[in-house]
């Protein structure tokens, strides 16, 4: 191993059980300092959960978006200082500012802390403030999951006003910034080659200045069920970070109502429904009510218990830069069906699901009943899964390449100095 390195690991919200963000934190910064690396993680709300001996120093917003009173008005007792107000500000005018208020607040505190701290390692902000922090010196590199952006054309795409198309363009205001930035940090890495083209067309970078490096899981935490056959029959689980058209659950719903037209099948919706949103209107316009459960974010062992008892996991996504789902799915052995959207032809290979064409909801419920109805088929799924993670989707792995990466980075500044 290299020499040890002390790393600010800066993530501008961090859900410890729905999204990514608070799971890569977590994650990586545990695999790093088991390599013997020194890493402090900067996170603003939600906080992640870390583990024994990372240090976590908050850095507090407004949180203008917690539920449950999202757009929420602060009260003035709680404006600490300009970036507050930029906060407030962007929010009242319809704008996401997260990213940049959060990249404010974290140049602010390196910059007292500049030689505390040999790499500045942002998840996904990419504002302004890391800009600032490669001019006082620090050399600063990001984590692009996917390209923002992308989220954006698929709401845009399904927004059925112009007064929500307006709208959307001001709420992703901020992914020309990110754009900006990326093009400016001394090193990018992305989770899959997928991603690694999309930002190029996305953001501007490169593909080449792009370093490749997948998450992954820990294969001891998410694995098949001690009793074979431990499964419940007709049983569909899906994880979805966000009620958002990207993620494909409409389609799902539809594919659902397919199926119970000749069955009694049931699905289980590891996240929530926005109240009027697309998924509460599929639920009630296929009369769903009855066989879908949302259980809202899960802490890791019951998403692991629900995804040993799944006879199958969907992934109906219409983009993925890579899928944590899926990758946790496989390590539980448990059957997979996904679209060919995004990485996930890459992430699953092609033995260890079921592939159909994003959007195609008959195909979807086509291939959802063949997995339902050959348990021979199960079995074959869910072993080549569970093969596949244990080669190439570990949090060590991650971990081992990231470090090296950051060498890479660090003897390429010397260089050019």
């Amino acid at each position: 191993m290299g020499r040890s390195l002390r790393v600010a690991l800066l993530s501008y919200r961090s859900k410890p059980h729905g999204g990514g963000q608070g799971v890569y934190v977590r994650a990586l910064s545990r695999e790093l300092r088991e390599l013997g690396h020194r890493v402090e993680v900067l996170s603003g709300q939600p906080y992640p959960e870390l583990d024994a001996g990372v240090p976590l120093t908050e850095l507090p917003s407004l949180d203008l978006y917690r539920e449950p009173d999202p757009f929420r008005m602060p009260h003035p007792r709680e404006f600490r200082g300009p970036v507050d107000v930029l906060e407030w500000a962007t929010m009242c005018t319809a704008g996401f500012p997260e990213p940049l208020t959060f990249s404010l607040r974290a140049a602010r505190l390196l910059d007292r802390r500049r030689g505390h701290f040999d790499m500045v390692h942002d998840n996904q902000s990419l504002g302004y403030g890391l800009l600032q922090l490669r001019r006082a010196g620090l050399p600063t590199v990001a984590t692009v999951h996917h390209p923002v952006a992308i989220d954006r054309d698929l709401e845009l795409a399904a927004a059925e006003s112009l007064r929500r198309r307006l709208t959307l363009r001001r709420w992703y205001a901020f992914t020309a910034m990110q754009a900006r930035v990326a093009q400016r940090l001394d090193g990018l890495t992305t989770v899959s080659e997928s991603s690694r083209r999309d930002i190029e067309r996305h953001m501007g970078v490169p593909a080449r200045r792009v370093d490749v490096i997948p998450i992954g899981i820990d294969p001891d935490v998410f694995r098949p069920p001690a009793t074979p056959g431990a499964r419940e029959p007709a049983s569909i689980v899906v994880t979805t970070s966000a009620d958002v058209p990207l993620k494909g659950l409409v389609h799902l719903l539809e594919a659902l109502a397919k199926l119970r037209t000749e069955r009694d099948v049931r699905l289980t919706v590891v996240g929530t429904a926005r109240p009027g949103g697309p998924a509460a209107t599929a639920l009630e316009r296929h009369g769903l009510g009855g066989a879908v459960r949302f259980t809202g974010p899960l802490p890791t062992e019951e998403l692991v218990r629900l995804l040993q008892s799944a006879t199958v996991a969907a992934i109906p996504s219409l983009y993925e830069g890579f899928s944590l789902p899926a990758v946790e799915a496989m390590a539980c052995a448990t059957p997979l069906v996904t679209t060919d959207a995004g990485a996930l032809p890459e992430v699953v290979g092609s033995h260890a699901a079921v592939q159909v064409p994003a959007g195609d909801v008959g195909q979807l419920a086509g291939a959802l009943q063949l997995v339902l109805d050959h348990p021979s088929l199960q079995e074959q799924l869910g072993r080549a899964g569970r093969t596949r993670v244990l080669g190439a989707y570990t949090w060590r792995r991650t971990a081992q390449r990231t470090a090296d990466w950051y060498a890479e980075v660090l003897d390429r500044r010397t260089a050019r100095c």
